[in-house]
Parts: C-alpha cells; structure tokens; sequence
C-alpha cells in the first residue's frame, strides 16, 4: 500500500498535477478564493480553520475515530494534497510512514509543513518507544497547542501575504482562548481528590495533559498505536488498579476498547471492580454537531468525563 502511494505521487508529480506555478502567492490578486488547505488530523482541520477564518478552505484527510498512527493515505488524498496551496500534519511521527511522502512532496515545491516544527526539544515529552523521538500528542496540552496556533497563523501568512496581519490576528484570538481553556481545565480537575489523579487509557496519548494538569497517566499501549499491547501489557496494569484501587478505566473513541476490556476482566479475576469510566477523544475530534467536534469542545468534553469518573470512590 506504502509503495502504490509513492507511485501514485510520483505520477501525479510528473504530470504537472500541481498547482500552477507561484502558487504560495495565489489569491494575493484573487480577494475572493479562499486557500485550499489539506490538513491531516481533525485538530489541526479545526486549528486552520479557527486561524483562517473565511479565508480558508480545509480538507482533513483523517475524520472522527481515525487513528492517525496506522492511517494509510489514498491516491485520492495525495491528489487533495497536490491541489492544495498548503498541506499541514502534525509531525514529530504522529502520521507514521506519511512522514516520508511529506519529505517527498516538499522536495518537489509543495508547500508542506508540520506543526510542530519550532516547538522548542525542552517543551516536548520523551518517547519511552522510540528512543530519540518525542510524544506527537501536543494538543493535550492548550498552552503547546497555543505555539501551534501561533505557527499555523505564520504559514497562512507566508502563504498568502495580502491577508497576513488577519491570520495572524485570528490567531492571537485563539491563542487567548486556549488560554481560558487551560484556567477551565486545571480548576475543574482539581475536583479530584489528590489520591485518585491516575489517568488509565487505551494509549499513552495524554502524557502532556498529566503533566499540564498534575495527574499521572498511563496508557495500555505506547504512544503509537502501531503495536497492540500484550497479555503482560495487560497484567501490569490490572496489577496497577488494583494496588491503588482506581474507580475508572477510559477508552478511547478512535481505537478498539478491546484493550481496556481485558484490563477490566483482569481486574476482576483478581477480585476488585473498575468501571470503564467512558471515552475519551484521543486522536480525533467527535463527530460533526456532537460536543466534542471542536479542539475546545473535545477538551472539555474529556475533562467533564474524567472529572466525573475519577472523583467518585470505586464500589
């Protein structure tokens, strides 16, 4: 599948299925056409769209519920991609093999950008994993999220210079209410008791919320999703439930709860019971009109199910 991607972009490249030359400067003389932006993931569709206003138009290639760690792109999104004035992802591996068709795509002349990029090493999470990588999940965090919102509003800018200082405006605008955001959160999780601030999920995907919001996390799988956990996986942490008597167990709305499922039968043969507490958006945004199908929306929405699960004692 990887291979018929790259030969698909490869054809496409050599036909001249581009946008026209100059693009990056298309609609500086075109006051009505938005910019045809291609994002990867739901947040950063919801990000470029929250930062580019009615100037932009955006295409997320991954939808609610889709694991970007194991995404495998169509002909039909590379063919999104090359018609696009600019293609963002997430970067630091969160997209997998994707990486590698970005890297190509950008040495052809696309005009291809992680979000990422320019978050200082010192901000970023270790992987455990995947030794010299760091954590992708930077949404996790609204204050990491604000450099996101911060570079993305400089891409537009760069990308279409006659509209500049709105992006860059807008963005600003948005980073104040991530900011808000960030205050709503860490008061309405300091409702759980100091004993009970344990995290449990299906993948290590909210390492940058325990330490935003002082709650240790662990997650059944690494980081990536790539690997499904094993039975010792799942030993270890029904050892770890029980020992410190946790009341919830969440799983995750873009991968199977079969993980956690085990978990929780491996609680139970060892005579405690832990409730699955209800899902959590890890990788994706909710569905269109659902609570959680905003950046803002999702994170509260998470917040609410946590609070609620781990302030209550286990039974």
């Amino acid at each position: 599948m990887f291979r018929s991607l790259f030969i698909a972009l490869l054809i496409l490249l050599s036909s001249g299925c581009l946008m026209p030359e100059g693009t990056a400067e298309r609609g500086l003389d075109e006051e009505g056409d938005p910019l045809m932006i291609v994002a990867t993931t739901s947040m950063i569709a919801d990000l470029v769209r929250e930062v580019g206003g009615d100037r932009v138009r955006v295409e997320g290639l991954m939808g609610p519920g889709i694991d970007p760690h194991t995404y495998q792109a169509s002909e039909g999104d590379v063919s999104a991609m090359t018609q696009a004035h600019l293609i963002l992802y997430n970067g630091l591996h969160l997209e997998g093999k994707m990486t590698d068709v970005f890297a190509q795509m950008r040495q052809r002349g696309l005009n291809v950008h992680a979000i990422t990029e320019g978050i200082q090493p010192d901000q970023l999470l270790s992987s455990e994993s995947f030794a010299g990588n760091h954590d992708p999940h930077i949404w996790f965090d609204p204050l990491l999220w604000q450099e996101a919102a911060y570079r993305v509003g400089e891409l537009l800018a760069a990308t279409d210079t006659l509209h500049a200082e709105i992006y860059r405006k807008r963005a600003s605008t948005y980073a104040d209410r991530l900011s808000a955001l960030f205050a709503e959160a860490r008061e309405r999780l300091s409702a759980i008791p100091e004993g009970r601030r344990i995290l449990i999920t299906s993948h290590d995907a909210f390492g940058y919320f325990g330490r935003a919001f002082g709650i240790e996390v662990r997650g059944l799988q690494g980081m990536s999703t790539a690997l499904e956990a094993g039975i010792a996986d799942v030993r270890e942490v029904a050892d770890f439930v029980v020992e410190y008597r946790i009341p919830a167990l969440f799983v995750e709305s873009s991968i199977s709860p079969r993980g956690i499922q085990a978990v929780q039968e491996a609680v139970r043969a060892r005579g405690f019971e832990v409730r699955i507490g209800g899902t959590l958006h890890g990788d994706a945004l909710g569905t269109p009109g659902s609570s959680a199908e905003s950046y803002i929306g999702m994170f509260r929405s998470n917040v609410e199910t946590i609070v609620a699960n781990l302030s209550t004692l286990p039974q």
